[in-house]
């Protein structure tokens, strides 16, 4: 019997639109109810989630943001990883004379050096407005409080943002978590911030073991929890890499395919 659904959200939870489906909405509903936990879990940073999912998911479930590098429930951080300031310093040095946007993600705040059009895209999506300012000013706060960015997003054009991860695995490899979550995106995290990190700290959290627990994605940043989980679902508008990695293949994103892998594995009656 499977206990706990950890459930990506753009791509996957989500529409193109940004929106969920009202079939999805009340097929959590009911499983919620019936004492499954179901779990959002997201590159998005926390701001750009609870808007979403304050409206069909119990209070008392846990958040995995910034890719698991943050997770929030009732109100309280129950766990978090970030990275180190010379670690950022580092990354910053090695994309600063790229013509790429950096995003620097650190709680509740993000910080960038200047807008562009992609901040402006994730602006769109985050309740947070962004602070700009120079990335020393940023460096000074973070080693006053002795932290840093939970997570470093770097976007540009898909051929740059190859190159990049290519460099910066060169260079990081190891010390840093690195992987694109699109083909413009690129995320970087601390070691122990992963969405599959995060999965296994929840279910050691609620005693489940790994066989009870589905895992639904649609990216490459998905693809970690996805062969973690029990089962792994794919969803039909994902990339054939994360598929193959899948036992699953569900409907896409805008065709309910969260409802129809749930209603699947669960024995529920679709909804119209």
């Amino acid at each position: 019997m499977y206990k706990a659904v950890f459930i990506d959200m753009d791509g996957t939870l989500l529409r193109n639109d940004h929106t969920v489906s009202s079939t999805t909405k009340k097929t959590i509903r009911q499983l919620t109810e019936q004492g499954i936990l179901i779990v959002p879990i997201s590159a998005r940073p926390l701001h750009g989630m609870l808007p979403i999912t304050k409206d069909f998911f119990p209070n008392h479930t846990p958040v995995v943001s910034l890719n698991g590098g943050y997770i929030y429930q009732e109100n309280t951080i129950i766990y978090q990883a970030h990275i180190s300031p010379a670690e950022t310093a580092a990354v910053h040095a090695l994309i600063k004379d790229h013509p790429v946007s950096a995003m620097y993600y650190s709680q509740m705040e993000w910080y960038a050096l200047t807008v562009t059009d992609a901040i402006k895209k994730e602006q769109r999506i985050t309740e947070v407005p962004i602070t700009i300012q120079p990335f020393m000013h940023t460096m000074a706060t973070w080693e006053q409080q002795q932290t840093g960015p939970n997570k470093i997003l770097i976007s540009g054009d898909a051929t740059l943002i190859l190159y990049i991860e290519k460099l910066l695995l060169a260079t990081h490899g190891g010390r840093l978590n690195i992987y694109k979550s699109q083909p413009r995106y690129l995320e970087v995290m601390h070691p122990e911030a992963s969405k599959t990190k995060a999965v296994q700290f929840l279910i050691g959290k609620y005693g489940l073991q790994q066989h009870e627990i589905i895992a639904i994605g649609d990216n490459y940043n998905d693809k970690g929890m996805i062969e973690f989980a029990g089962v792994g679902v794919a969803m039909g508008n994902a990339p054939d890499e994360i598929k193959e990695a899948a036992n699953y293949v569900t409907d896409t994103n805008n065709n309910d395919g969260v409802a129809k892998a749930l209603q699947h594995f669960f024995n529920q009656k679709g909804h119209n």
